[in-house]
Parts: C-alpha cells; sequence; structure tokens
C-alpha cells in the first residue's frame, strides 16, 4: 500500500508538472485561434490554410503523436535498464537520424504531389479561383513541419524516460508562441513583397515548430545525450521501433477516418453545426489534455521501466493507481461540463457573431460530449500499457470497434438528433473502446485489483453527486450574475468551480482516496520540514 501510494505521489507529481505545461500551451493556443479569427475570419484564406496544414497535421498525428514516442520510450527504457548507456544513446542518435531521413522523403514527396494532395482533400476549391492555388503555396510551406515535428517527438521520449517532463511539454506552447510571434511579424512585412498575408502565418507554423524542436536541445544535453552521427537501419533497436509503429500508425488512422466521417455528417446537418461541434470538442479537449494526456505522459516511463524489469505486478498497481487518478479528475470534469456548460459557452464566446441560439447549441453538444470525457482520458492511460507490453494489436482492434459504432450510431440517429448524435456518438464509441480495452488487459495480464478501482469509484461517485447538488442549486441561486455583464459572468462562473471543486476535494480527503491522501501528505511534510 505504501509502495503504491509513492508510485501514485510520484506519478502525479510528474502529471502536474506536465498538465501546467499543456495549460500554458491551450491557452497560446486559444490565442492563435483569436488571432487567425481577426485577421482572416472564416473565409477564403484561412479555409485554405486549414486544408493546407491538415496535410502534415494528418501525418503528425499518426507519427509524431503517440506511435512514434510511445514504441520509443519502450524500447528506449529497456535499453537504459538492461544495456548500457552508451547503447541507449547510439539508439536514440540512429532513430533521430533515421526518421529525420524517412520524413525529409515524405515531405519532399508532400511538396511535389502538394496539387494532387489538395485537390484530393478539397475538390470544391476549385470552383473559387485562386483557393486551390493559395492552398497547394501554403501546403508546400508548411509540409516540412512534419520532420520537426516528429524529431521532436523522439527528443521528448528521450526526456520523458529520463524523468523530465516539463520542458518537453512547455515545447508546444513555444510552438503556438513562435506561430504568433513570427507568423504575425510576417503578415505585416510579406504583402510588401507581393504574397498573400496567410502566407506569414504559414511561415510562422514553420518557425513555431522548429521552436519547440530546439527549446527541448539543452535540456537533452543535460540529461548526457551524445549524438553519433551513423545510420544503422539493421539495428534490433530501431526495427523493434518501428515494429511497434507500425499496428501503432494503424490503430490512430482510425481517428483520423472518424474526423472525416463526423465532418461529413455535420456537413449535412443545419447550418452551424460543424462551428457547434468544433467549439465544444475545443473545450472538452481541456480536460483531456491536462488530466488524461498529463497523467498518460507521465506514467507512460514508469509502466515501460516495470515492462523493461518484467515486473507485471507493478505495472498493474500502477496502472491501476494511475486510472483511478484519471476518473478522480475526469468526473468531476464531465459533471461541471454538464452543469455549466450553457454558462461556460456564454462567457466564452457569445459576442459578435455568435449568438444566443448558437451558445444553446453549442451547450448541449459540450454536455453529450462530456459524457464521454472519463473513457477518452482512460483509453490515454491504457493504450501505454499495451505499448509497454510490445502488444499492439489490441489498440488496433479497439480503434477499429470505435470507428464502426461510430459510423453505426450516426447512421441509425442523424434524422432525428442531428448534429448532436455526432456528439453522443463520439462519447459511445469511447465508452465501448475503454470496456474493450480494460476487459482484454484484465484478461491478458491475469487480472488487476477491480476491487481496488470499485472502492474508489464509490467514493468518487458520492464525491462528484455532493458536487452536481451543490453546483445545481448554487447555479440556480447566481443566475442572474450567470447571464449578466462579462465581468459578473467571469466572478459567477470561478465561484461555482473554485467551490464545487473545493467541496469534491475536501469530501475525497474525507472518504481517504488513497491517490489524495498521498498526494496531500507529501505536501503536508514537504511543508513541515520548510
Amino acid at each position: 500500500m505504501k509502495k503504491r501510494a509513492q508510485q501514485s505521489g510520484k506519478i502525479a507529481k510528474s502529471a502536474g508538472t506536465v498538465s501546467i505545461a499543456v495549460m500554458c500551451s491551450r491557452v497560446l493556443g486559444l490565442v492563435r485561434e483569436q488571432i487567425f479569427a481577426g485577421l482572416f475570419g472564416a473565409g477564403f484564406a484561412y479555409d485554405a490554410f486549414v486544408v493546407a496544414f491538415r496535410i502534415p497535421n494528418l501525418l503528425r498525428d499518426l507519427f509524431a503523436e503517440g506511435a512514434l514516442s510511445a514504441a520509443f520510450i519502450t524500447v528506449f527504457t529497456d535499453y537504459y535498464t538492461n544495456r548500457s548507456k552508451e547503447e541507449a544513446w547510439r539508439l536514440a542518435s540512429n532513430v533521430l537520424i533515421f526518421f529525420a531521413m524517412l520524413l525529409s522523403l515524405l515531405s519532399l514527396l508532400g511538396i511535389v504531389f502538394a496539387d494532387p494532395l489538395v485537390s484530393l482533400l478539397a475538390p470544391r476549391f476549385s470552383e473559387i479561383q485562386g483557393k486551390t492555388e493559395l492552398t497547394v503555396l501554403l501546403t508546400r510551406i508548411m509540409t516540412p513541419f512534419l520532420v520537426v515535428i516528429s524529431l521532436s517527438a523522439v527528443i521528448m521520449g528521450i526526456l520523458n524516460s529520463r524523468g523530465k517532463f516539463f520542458v518537453p511539454a512547455m515545447a508546444s506552447a513555444f510552438f503556438n508562441l513562435g506561430s504568433i510571434i513570427g507568423g504575425v511579424s510576417l503578415v505585416l512585412i510579406l504583402p510588401k513583397f507581393g504574397y498573400p498575408p496567410i502566407v506569414g502565418m504559414a511561415v510562422g507554423t514553420l518557425i513555431g515548430g522548429i521552436l519547440q524542436l530546439s527549446m527541448q536541445l539543452p535540456t537533452l544535453a543535460k540529461a548526457g545525450f551524445t549524438f553519433t552521427p551513423r545510420l544503422h537501419i539493421k539495428d534490433p533497436g530501431l526495427k523493434r521501433i518501428i515494429f511497434l509503429m507500425i499496428p501503432a500508425v494503424i490503430g490512430l488512422s482510425p481517428t483520423q477516418i472518424n474526423i472525416f466521417i463526423n465532418t461529413n455528417f455535420a456537413s449535412s446537418c443545419a447550418q452551424g453545426s460543424v462551428s457547434w461541434l468544433n467549439y465544444a470538442f475545443r473545450l472538452v479537449q481541456l480536460p483531456i489534455g491536462l488530466f488524461g494526456v498529463a497523467l498518460s505522459i507521465a506514467a507512460m516511463p514508469v509502466l515501460a521501466k516495470h515492462a523493461a524489469d518484467k515486473d507485471i505486478r507493478g505495472m498493474k498497481e500502477t496502472f491501476v493507481s494511475s486510472l483511478t487518478m484519471v476518473f478522480s479528475l475526469t468526473i468531476p470534469a464531465s459533471i461541471g461540463l454538464m452543469l455549466l456548460a450553457e454558462p461556460i459557452i456564454r462567457l466564452i464566446f457569445e459576442r459578435g457573431a455568435f449568438t444566443g441560439f448558437d451558445t444553446t447549441a453549442t451547450a448541449n453538444t459540450l454536455i453529450l460530449y462530456a459524457i464521454g470525457l472519463f473513457a477518452y482520458s482512460s483509453n490515454k492511460i491504457l493504450v501505454p500499457v499495451f505499448y509497454a507490453l510490445e502488444d499492439t494489436k489490441y489498440p488496433l482492434i479497439g480503434s477499429f470497434l470505435a470507428v464502426g459504432t461510430n459510423i453505426l450510431f450516426i447512421s441509425l440517429t442523424i434524422e432525428s438528433m442531428q448534429h448532436l448524435a455526432i456528439a453522443l456518438s463520439t462519447s459511445c464509441s469511447m465508452l465501448l473502446n475503454f470496456l474493450f480495452l480494460s476487459t482484454v488487459l484484465y484478461l491478458k495480464t491475469g487480472g488487476y485489483s477491480i476491487s481496488y478501482l470499485a472502492k474508489g469509484l464509490v467514493k468518487i461517485g458520492l464525491a462528484g453527486a455532493l458536487m452536481a447538488v451543490f453546483l445545481y442549486f448554487s447555479k440556480t441561486m447566481l443566475q442572474q450574475w450567470l447571464s449578466g455583464t462579462l465581468p459578473k459572468q467571469g466572478l459567477a462562473l470561478l465561484l461555482l468551480i473554485v467551490t464545487g471543486g473545493a467541496l469534491y476535494g475536501l469530501a475525497l480527503q474525507l472518504m481517504g482516496l488513497q491517490e489524495l491522501t498521498g498526494i496531500t501528505s507529501r505536501i503536508r511534510d514537504k511543508f513541515s520540514r520548510n
């Protein structure tokens, strides 16, 4: 029990560090979106930018976001644990060189074939004079972004494996910062040389990617990394990473398929449906990033270390504790988003062209997305366990199961529910994927502590119910402020979130949730020593 509490405290501390960095990145990302909206609106230029960025972004999602980093951490940790440090650093150098060459080749192909790629993704752009040509130009500028962001993912994997989380997590904030400063500066400068202003934002994206990569290099050097400029294609470690990546890349592809399917379905609904879904999903991504992604990044090296040591019992304890932490953070977040959806949307978006009707429609969408929040975040913990076990076929099966469920559910409900069917379907497919992966993992590992999870869930459920009752009645009392001026809305919402969260945390503390009491006892010990 003591060991589990220590492990929980270690992961929670790392996750907290990552969460701070993720929050900075998300805030800067929001500023970036607001700048785009202010400069270009939602017309000709921004349409071209979104489609152009989608090409390297799709490949980034497949290579850099998850598959490459997770596969690398698993093999690198094994090398660092069971072999010499020199072999581990040689593997890291070899991986960097190999993927730099491979992704540079892919980027070159993307630049050469930008025209047919754009025609495939956005065939109707050709109906508007100059739109396809602008999109092709932006695609050619931004395609090399794939190289720098993928190398950044490898370096993040190295640093995470060595217990360094803040700098790699903060790197994405520097991407947004570079995009904003570099992009806006070039928007003002490039038109003087005959280029459309949006080209400045495309070059700014490249500047942001380079900044994200380069800011991690000093920390990498301090971690002891020494670069060996030699490519060894037949290296067994490199082969293992590629072997782990291939099914993982295929496993990530259903997410992109789902995005394509959902966009197509949404475009057949009432006008504004695509926007309502995007606004709502952007908000639900915040707790996913703060809790699910942060805990996944923090837990992955620990899980990989247990796997490298063949310590399956320790790995199962870490998984159960991490999953309990995810539940304890995402379930109250779901409750808060569902009960406060409308005032949150009103405060953030309702001004200018965004009407009260849009607020209601987006809030209803957010409520349905929030249902699956805990499952979406939990899958961020489940999948790395399979990576640590070097078994990626089950996440692959689960992903395609989610796609099939998504298509079937939307097809049956789209006429009656319109865009809400898409939000509910996304939550249902994530829930099914969670149930599938957790069941398979239970059978594969010879069982993990369901009783521990259940006890934690009961405590989380009771504390969450108490918070829900408090928020429901408090929201009614503060309704006039929640519908008033922006300062009143902000103050009322802040009061509800802070008091509701404090009540929830206090209830869990009194009920003795080990993941929380372990953290608070560490904090007390630290302050008592000071």
